[in-house]
């Protein structure tokens, strides 16, 4: 992973928290292995957007919640790294945007957040093992897909909605 210069890709994806965390926890699994190959094609791609929200609770949990937790001046270098792509700041604009989504679609706000970052980066699906509400659908015109959900779990979550 290099910083290169931010630039959005045609279709970027905008990268969840938990994308982040199953990358670089240091214990490994299944997930850890899918989160790195998709961030691998992510970077090679130009393809990845995220929001200050996610990098800010990517450091809590890797220097906090992992067991192992992650050095603090590590994940300072992957906030570094990840700052390379279009990033969107939590601002009163953001604010109120995740607020009106909140409210059209049923969602928790910290998820409305997360839509309305990816809304504004022009992303076209949101990668994210988080979305109890909003798994395996569509909102905003954004496809959200749980990439750790084997293939025939996210089918019926599909097909439930």
């Amino acid at each position: 992973m290099s910083a290169e210069p931010t630039q959005i890709a045609h279709n970027p994806t905008f990268i969840d928290t938990e994308v982040l965390v199953f990358a670089h926890n240091k214990v490994a699994s299944e997930n850890r292995t899918i989160a790195r190959k998709l961030l691998e094609e992510l970077w090679h791609e130009r393809a990845g957007v995220l929001s200050a929200q996610v990098l800010q609770e990517f450091y809590f949990v890797a220097t906090r919640r992992l067991d192992p937790p992650l050095d603090a001046v590590l994940v300072r270098k992957l906030l570094a790294a990840y700052g390379a792509w279009p990033v969107v700041p939590t601002d009163a604009v953001l604010l109120a945007g995740a607020s009106e989504l909140e409210e059209r679609h049923s969602v928790p706000f910290r998820d409305a957040l997360v839509l309305e970052a990816a809304r504004r980066l022009g992303a076209t699906r949101i990668l994210t093992g988080g979305f109890p509400v909003g798994r395996g659908r569509s909102i905003a015109g954004i496809d959200i897909e749980d990439p750790f959900l084997p293939a025939s779990q996210q089918v019926a979550a599909e097909s439930a909605l």
